[in-house]
């Protein structure tokens, strides 16, 4: 049962310590805060910035688990703006935003896509 008990806190242990390698990543640069958050398996989520008020700021990229870009859009003072691209399998979404309210939306499909966007 001794036995039993301590491998159940090792495991235990490894597991906490695991989940705290995947907490974000903030980074003072000039004015903004560069932010970096992680997926379960430690990957990169999502990188982009706020203002110090905590407003988000500049670029955004998302990814999926394994790496690939799914997401990429631009923020004024918290506030979506520009165009922003969306992908997924066999298609690209293009969103143009303007005070966070989309403004268009433009979709391309390729039935068998090669292109690797990272």
């Amino acid at each position: 049962m001794k036995k039993l008990l301590i491998i159940a806190v090792f495991i235990l242990s490894g597991t906490v310590a695991f989940a705290q390698n995947n907490k974000p990543t903030l980074e003072k640069k000039g004015d903004v805060i560069e932010a970096t958050y992680f997926h379960y398996n430690g990957t990169v989520a999502q990188t982009g910035f706020f203002t110090k008020e905590g407003k988000l700021q500049g670029e955004w990229k998302s990814y999926d688990a394994n790496g690939k870009k799914i997401a990429v859009g631009n923020y004024e003072n918290g506030k979506k703006v520009g165009k922003w691209f969306f992908w997924n399998t066999n298609r690209l979404s293009e969103v143009d935003y303007s005070n966070s309210k989309i403004v268009n939306v433009n979709h391309w499909t390729n039935p068998n896509p090669i292109v690797s966007n990272k």
